[in-house]
């Protein structure tokens, strides 16, 4: 009788040891890498920069209905805009400047200060995340941009990412999203001209081509950030394979001891 309880106890406990190890492994990875990021997380300085800011869902029991983001105020970004999203709309909130700031020889005392999207089909579901894409301009020459991400579940249950490290600690459990600036580009030197007005002609093109070369290898590099995420092995599916395989082998023990 003790011959025949002792194993069944072994693979007993064993069960309950596997099951607590794999429910750490899984919760772990969750808490501690799903948050609200901007990607690409550095862009150049100076100019206009496309951004997304990236959304998973942390539940497997709802889905992210609405996502808040609150731009920061200091400095103020004079140019914000969105792009048509299937499935969610969009909405921005401005705000009045104190003190206008110059964009391009023109005075800005308007600025959007909060864009929020709303599902109107199934939002991010468990298991997937969303990128909620966003054009930024005039941005500083250097820096950090921090932005308060507000992600709002089904079942009304609403995270704030708005928390941030003041270094030499622990990460925060919800770290705000923040966008590096690095050195802006060097723009190619122009050639020597003949006459003055020639030079500030080949010159003004030169500044608009490197916009659009910016803006399309920021966005080029948003776009390689969700290809590479999505393509990427998930780890989750291994967790849960080698777990299953564990438990297989211990029945598998159990079932030869009973035989005998």
């Amino acid at each position: 009788m003790s011959f025949t309880s002792t194993p069944r106890r072994t693979v007993r406990r064993l069960g309950l040891a596997l099951a607590a190890s794999t429910v750490a492994v899984i919760a772990f990875p969750m808490s501690a890498q799903a948050h609200v990021e901007v990607q690409p997380g550095a862009v150049p300085g100076g100019d206009f920069a496309v951004v997304a800011l990236r959304v998973p869902n942390e539940r497997d029991d709802a889905a992210t209905t609405k996502l808040r983001v609150i731009l920061p105020r200091n400095p103020a970004l004079g140019s914000v805009q969105t792009t048509e999203m299937p499935g969610w709309s969009v909405r921005t909130v401005s705000r009045k400047l104190a003190k206008p700031i110059d964009m391009f020889g023109a005075k800005v005392d308007k600025v959007v200060s909060e864009v929020t999207w709303t599902a109107t089909q199934g939002g991010v579901r468990p298991g997937q995340f969303k990128d909620f894409e966003l054009s930024l301009g005039q941005l500083p020459a250097s820096g950090r941009l921090v932005f308060t991400a507000l992600q709002t579940y089904g079942d009304g249950q609403v995270v704030r990412w708005n928390e941030v490290s003041t270094g030499g600690g622990a990460e925060p459990e919800h770290p705000a999203p923040s966008l590096t600036l690095t050195a802006p580009e060097e723009e190619g030197s122009a050639g020597d001209s003949g006459s003055s007005a020639s030079a500030a002609g080949d010159s003004s093109e030169g500044s608009a081509g490197a916009d659009v070369a910016v803006s399309a290898q920021a966005t080029k590099a948003a776009k390689a950030a969700v290809a590479e995420q999505a393509d990427s092995t998930p780890v989750l599916p291994t967790v849960l394979s080698g777990a299953a395989l564990l438990v297989a082998v211990a029945a598998a023990g159990l079932a030869w001891r009973r035989g005998r």
